[in-house]
Formats: C-alpha cells, sequence, structure tokens
C-alpha cells in the first residue's frame, strides 16, 4: 500500500507508549514476493536454475507455475495444506520509508526440512543462502551446512530483530558470505556481542549494504572495496530491492566473476526494482542493461559482466 505522506509526521515520539495510528492509503497491489522467492525469480530471469527451498501453503500452486516457467527447481518446497503461505503486508510512504506486518503461516514448518536429501537429488549446492525465514529453520539450516561442508550465504536480514546473541553467532559464525544491510550490521554487532574485528575472523568475506550510498566488500584479508549504485530513473518501490541485490550478485559469483563485478550486478539489478511496482515487476533488456552497466562503471566493467548476461 502507499500512504500519499510521510510517517515522521503521523508519529509523536513522546507518545510512542500510547501509539495508535491509522493510514489512510491511496493504493494497494497484490504481488509476489518473499525473500526467497524474489531472489529465486531474479536468477530465473538472469538465467540461473536455482533450487527452492522451504515451505508453503496449498495456495502456492500459482506461484510455483510461475517460477517453474523462469527455471526455478521447486521440488525443495513443503506444501502443508492446513496453513497459508506466508504474508508480508506493507504501506510505503513518500518518503520511502516502510511499516509492515509479517503473517509467518506455513513459514513456520521450514524448520522441519532437510537440506541432504535436496543436495543429493540435484547433484550438491554450489552455495546455499539462508535467508529470512523461521529462526529455527534458519539455525538448523546454518548448522546443517556446516556439518555437511555446504559453503553458506548467511543472510539474516529482518530476523536479526527476533533473535537473541547465541542464535545470532550460530547463525552467521562459519558463513562463506555475510550479507546485511548497515542497520542489520550494527544490530548484528550488539546483539552478538563480537566487534567488527571478531565478525571478520569468524567469516569469509562480510557486504553491507547502505541504500542509496552502495555497499561495501570486506574480504577475509581486510580488504575494503566500495561500489556505487546504479542511479535509477524513479523511485517506485523499494519492496525486494535487497533480493534483487542479492540474485545479482550470486548471478556474477557463479559465472566466476570477482566479488566487485558481482556486486556491481547486484547494484543494477537491485535499481530495477527499485524502478518497479512489486519484487517480481521488472524486465530483462540485455542491451540496456549494458548500457546502464557502462554508465555507472565503465567499459571494462560491463565487457565483463558481459559474459554472464542472458542474452
Amino acid at each position: 500500500m502507499h500512504f500519499p505522506g510521510k510517517f515522521s509526521e503521523q508519529i509523536l515520539a513522546e507518545q510512542l507508549d500510547r501509539i495508535s495510528v491509522s493510514f489512510l492509503v491511496d493504493d494497494l497491489t497484490v504481488r509476489r514476493g518473499g525473500v526467497a522467492g524474489n531472489i529465486a525469480f531474479a536468477l530465473g530471469v538472469l538465467g540461473q536454475n536455482p533450487v527452492l527451498i522451504g515451505a508453503v501453503g496449498a495456495d502456492f500452486a500459482e506461484y510455483r507455475a510461475v517460477l517453474d516457467a523462469r527455471g526455478v527447481d521447486t521440488s525443495g518446497v513443503q506444501v502443508h495444506d492446513d496453513v497459508h503461505t506466508a504474508r508480508f503486508v506493507c504501506t510505503t510512504d513518500d518518503e520511502m520509508r516502510q511499516i509492515a506486518s509479517f503473517y509467518t503461516g506455513a513459514m513456520a514448518k521450514s524448520s522441519e526440512i532437510e537440506l541432504a536429501p535436496v543436495a543429493e537429488r540435484v547433484g550438491g549446492f554450489d552455495l546455499v543462502l539462508i535467508g529470512a525465514s523461521d529462526p529455527d529453520a534458519m539455525i538448523r539450516h546454518t548448522e546443517e551446512c556446516r556439518d555437511k561442508g555446504y559453503p553458506f550465504l548467511a543472510d539474516p536480514s529482518q530476523q536479526l530483530a527476533r533473535m537473541e546473541g547465541p542464535e545470532v553467532r550460530r547463525l552467521i559464525e562459519g558463513a562463506t558470505y555475510l550479507v546485511t544491510n548497515d542497520y542489520e550490521y550494527e544490530l548484528l554487532l550488539r546483539k552478538s556481542g563480537w566487534t567488527a574485528e571478531e565478525v571478520a575472523a569468524k567469516v569469509g568475506t562480510r557486504i553491507t549494504t547502505y541504500g542509496e550510498k552502495g555497499a561495501v566488500i570486506v574480504e577475509s584479508d581486510g580488504t575494503e572495496t566500495w561500489i556505487d549504485v546504479v542511479p535509477p530513473t524513479e523511485l517506485v518501490d523499494p519492496t525486494g530491492v535487497g533480493d534483487a541485490w542479492r540474485a545479482g550478485f550470486l548471478t556474477a559469483l557463479g559465472g566466476g566473476l570477482s566479488l566487485e563485478r558481482s556486486a556491481q550486478l547486484g547494484a543494477l539489478i537491485a535499481t530495477y526494482v527499485l524502478e518497479s511496482d512489486g519484487p517480481q515487476e521488472w524486465t530483462w533488456d540485455a542491451e540496456a542493461a549494458l548500457t546502464r552497466l557502462r554508465d555507472a562503471f565503465g567499459d571494462t566493467a560491463a565487457d565483463e559482466i558481459r559474459t554472464v548476461l542472458p542474452a
């Protein structure tokens, strides 16, 4: 939904203990989404064949058909007939700030999923992205990755707010990649009780996104690389921008490109979603994409990234 105003003008700081607000919205759209669904969809658009793992309700059939058509392997999705698929309800104001609620539904059953049978069926995992889901499931999957030797990307996202220090530490230790935004990273430090140096010793590569300021890649040897954004032509809806960034990053990384080039492709796909009304409403045009990459990052970057892009 869209609220034609600013949340900051409607909320009184001195009355937060009594807050009761209602926003009259002027637009309502219903879109397919979810962290895993958004990332898998974008990977499919970019010519990849990701394996989607999660728990859904009986209402997932139409969504499954869309993902299957994009080349997503949905055989690892478990269907539970007694609950609905998870729901995210979000209102965005004129400053792109958001207030949202999340219904877990079938997602609460994702802790029942074991990764090993899926890995055996698909011939192993190149990288397991553990995104925001049921906290117990996230920890179980992280521990299974460590036990089985599956490389994994820890992406705790909004679930950091629900986790305490021991859970946060179990979730990220041993990750090949740790990806958060800047707010989440500060929250992660506070909840884990670790310093930035201690986090660096626990993970391979840390990537922190800073919205319109870009992203920083911190490698295990301490090397930092800043990646700019691809300037948007308009700001439509930020929902799913982070998911799109991850899909672009993983596409280039899977194609053997450097961390810098991978993050640059991530920046492009993130901007496509920012310019779209919904996380899966963007379209792909290879030549237009290359033009924007050249404008943002130069000819060398565009030529290298071209090698992993679908026609």
